[in-house]
């Protein structure tokens, strides 16, 4: 490989935002000392779970600012997504992730005015991964939401002629076939992007993976992988179950909505999601807070 691989977990992170929607850029100091205690091996940020598409250039910009200077000096490492649908700013993103030392960047798909073939996507990926030559470049494939769907194992066959730096694939899909074919292709990385399944994606030979949930239930993770790694698969099988829950949990009153109400729980700066995310209600605020004490999240 050209690159190292990147094992372990890699949180995406959640953009904390004042009571006013404005960026809390003070709550990424305790989103990293949190991660770091937890043993997660980097930050992914502005990226899905840290609503990219609701952030301004200038936002991101600023975000990763602090990110870099946060981890600096840490064991922390720090990705980037830098995916739009407007590819200067990609570029512009790229090119401050690496003045700032960035471990690597990522992107989607454009996804309003989407490549329709798979030469169109290598294209447009490599526009981008083009204006920080100095840094690994993975694809973001998350078809459910970009509506993207071309094959992962033919981009990476096609891709490296037009993107030298390119690492592999943040792989957000719940296509395991797919999946083998691009593990098969040695040259390169394949981060798992789905944490609910991460046992399954383990087996098919992953040991890398970025999620939001590392922001909040690394331990159950770490318990996973050394269970798994024992080969004792029922243990490894019972922490899955307990993700599993736990993303079915907050999906029930709205996922970002609900992240952003444990990580203030947790005392760490979430606030409100942007709209279109909706907020929960103080009703609902105190339904979910029992509920993941219940579950015991909060003693984690």
């Amino acid at each position: 490989m050209k690159y190292p691989r990147i094992e372990g977990f890699v949180a995406a992170t959640f953009t904390p935002f004042q009571t006013d929607g404005s960026l809390d850029l003070e709550g990424v100091e305790g989103m990293a000392e949190h991660l770091e205690k937890n043993g997660v091996r980097a930050a992914f940020i502005a990226g899905t779970t840290g609503e990219s598409p609701s952030l301004t250039l200038e936002e991101r910009l600023g975000l990763t600012k602090k990110w870099s200077e946060v981890v600096r000096g840490t064991k922390l490492g720090l990705m980037v997504h830098v995916g739009s649908n407007c590819l200067a700013d990609s570029r512009t993103l790229a090119v401050q992730a690496q003045e700032l030392g960035a471990m690597g960047i990522s992107a989607v798909a454009p996804s309003y005015f989407k490549p329709q073939a798979l030469s169109d996507l290598i294209d447009c990926s490599a526009s981008i991964a083009a204006a920080a030559p100095g840094l690994p470049f993975y694809h973001y494939d998350i078809p459910m939401l970009t509506g993207v769907n071309h094959s992962m194992a033919a981009f990476l066959e096609q891709a490296p002629a037009k993107i030298p730096n390119l690492a592999g694939i943040k792989y957000s899909n719940p296509d395991l076939v797919t999946l083998q074919e691009c593990l098969a292709q040695t040259d390169f990385d394949v981060l798992w992007g789905m944490d609910e399944a991460l046992l399954a994606a383990m087996a098919l030979g992953v040991r890398g993976a970025v999620g939001s949930t590392y922001n909040f239930i690394a331990p159950i993770f770490h318990k996973l992988v050394a269970c798994f790694e024992k080969g004792d698969l029922v243990s490894a099988r019972a922490e899955q179950i307990k993700a599993v829950k736990f993303v079915r949990a907050l999906s029930k009153r709205g996922y970002f909505a609900s992240a952003k109400v444990l990580l203030d729980l947790m005392g760490l700066k979430g606030g409100d999601p942007r709209l279109p995310h909706k907020s929960l209600s103080p009703t609902e605020k105190a339904e979910f807070g029992v509920e993941m004490r219940v579950m015991g999240v909060l003693e984690i």
